[in-house]
């Protein structure tokens, strides 16, 4: 049966609306990590697989979400991140002037 057209329609209806929420905030970044085992052995492929991940900061990021976070907590904890680069940009300056 068609629909009468003086009926009013939800937005429900009218939206196809993805059940996965996309994050605008914090895109996908890149490729996932990957590590190869080859003829040397399980053991350095896991350590190089270690090595990545602390470079990417995959632990890091767990870590940090493995609690909820008040927006204002966030913003001051961003600030200090922020503040802490600063810092170290600038002894790196001055340490390659010398």
């Amino acid at each position: 049966m068609s629909r009468p057209q003086h009926e009013e329609t939800n937005a429900d209806d009218t939206h196809d609306v993805s059940p996965i929420p996309v994050n605008e905030h914090r895109p996908v970044q890149g490729r996932p990590l990957e590590v190869k085992v080859d003829e040397r052995g399980v053991e350095r492929a896991i350590r190089k697989l270690r090595r990545l991940m602390a470079s990417e900061g995959v632990l890091r990021e767990i870590k940090r979400r493995r609690h909820y976070e008040k927006p204002s907590v966030k913003t001051k904890r961003k600030l200090r991140e922020a503040e802490r680069r600063r810092k170290r940009r600038q002894r790196k300056r001055t340490s390659m002037r010398e």
